[in-house]
């Protein structure tokens, strides 16, 4: 059993180390990849639920980062705009992909600070989404087109592909064809990247294998009491994930990949304002056009 002054003396660390993460000077990380991700739990106190919404990132070198960890009782635009804005300020180059899932003020949020980038749509949640409006008897037959689809060797191939999915499918599955061409750009933008990174980028799947190590630990609390537990429990277990997940994985040679397609997007060239995002007058760049 840990002595009451053991336990005090870990919660005064945890609460040092949230501030450091919370001010952290980001300029010294060469962003590659982001990732984007919310983890709801349960607060005893107040009877309801409260996110913490996290930000990862992949550097240039292969190594994985946590940028960011804060509460948000939502995903909307305007909590949203505020955890990028504090990115910016403390310093985060414009990253080449950012990945979410569907959230619509989160998106929209992305589209304000970082037109430029390319927003990716996570394919975990494109694909359970697809499989609740598909007949089960039908599904691995779909399924399979859509797979095929999503791994085409250029967006613009896969756009052709979808295109001949939907064509073929509209009328037995108009709500699965439907789910399909939701966010039909960012759902292919995946396709821009490096050929092995497109794995690592296509899913939120980086935050949340690390929400599952939260899990693991939340399961046998049944109900945190308030949002600081909440924050210390989460933060110290991430700490731990990023510890094991800080070495650098990517070759010299993937390393000039993605600054040649950072060069394309033309990410160093446009810096929207913390303060007063606006848009961009330029469309943002579809996977066919920045492959």
């Amino acid at each position: 059993m840990l002595s009451k002054s053991t336990v005090s003396e870990l919660t005064d660390t945890l609460k040092q180390e949230y501030e450091a993460l919370r001010t952290r000077d980001l300029r010294g990380y060469e962003v590659a990849y982001l990732f984007i991700d919310a983890v709801y739990e349960p607060l005893r106190r107040w009877g309801s639920k409260t996110g913490v919404l996290c930000v990862w990132a992949i550097c240039v070198d292969g190594r994985k980062v946590l940028l960011s960890l804060s509460t948000a009782n939502s995903e909307s635009q305007e909590s949203s705009l505020e955890v990028l804005r504090d990115l910016l300020k403390r310093g985060l180059q414009t990253p080449v992909t950012i990945t979410t899932d569907g959230a619509v003020g989160l998106t929209k949020a992305i589209d304000a600070i970082w037109p430029r980038s390319l927003r990716i749509r996570c394919w975990f949640h494109k694909m359970q989404n697809l499989q609740q409006k598909v007949p089960p008897q039908a599904w691995p037959e779909f399924k399979a087109l859509v797979v095929d689809m999503r791994d085409a060797p250029t967006g613009a191939e896969a756009a052709r592909r979808r295109q001949a999915l939907v064509a073929e499918y509209h009328l037995d599955f108009p709500e699965a064809c439907r789910c399909l061409l939701d966010d039909a750009t960012a759902s292919l933008n995946h396709l821009s990247v490096p050929p092995r990174h497109q794995l690592y980028v296509r899913t939120s799947n980086l935050a949340e294998r690390a929400f599952e190590e939260e899990r693991r630990r939340t399961k046998v609390i049944p109900h945190l009491w308030d949002e600081g537990g909440l924050v210390k429990l989460v933060l110290a277990v991430l700490i731990r994930v990023s510890e094991r997940w800080g070495k650098k994985g990517f070759s010299e040679f993937e390393q000039q990949q993605i600054r040649s397609l950072r060069r394309k997007l033309a990410l160093d060239e446009h810096q929207v304002s913390s303060s007063d995002p606006k848009p961009d007058p330029h469309p943002r760049r579809s996977a066919a056009s920045a492959a």
